[in-house]
């Protein structure tokens, strides 16, 4: 799996390396439907002066259209585990729904 990680924030090093490490971890079971991910980090304001992490999510398939999913913590760890968890669920549910549908137009399945 290809991820790819972008980010403008200045101790971001480490922070993309993190965000690798966990996006191929959390979809390590789902590589074979899910070849490309993009991974994108950033700092917004809230609305008293706070300061929140985003972390966005874009995960590529070949038979589906492109899953995107953002999430909006206090830290960043929060933001990415969040983002990876909605965003895996989201592919699985599309898989799956692909799949109910072909069965009942009795198409052949493709993985």
């Amino acid at each position: 799996m290809r991820v790819l990680v972008e980010s403008l924030i200045s101790h971001s090093f480490q922070l993309r390396r993190r965000a690798v490490r966990r996006t191929r971890f959390v979809m390590r079971r789902l590589g074979w439907l899910v070849p490309r991910a993009r991974v994108q980090l950033a700092e917004v304001n809230g609305p008293r002066q706070e300061v929140y992490k985003r972390c966005q999510v874009e995960l590529r398939t070949d038979s589906a259209a492109p899953v995107v999913i953002t999430s909006l913590a206090r830290d960043w760890r929060s933001a990415l585990d969040n983002a990876l968890s909605r965003a895996a669920r989201s592919v699985l549910w599309l898989w799956r729904r692909q799949r109910q549908t072909a069965m009942l137009q009795g198409r052949p399945l493709k993985h």
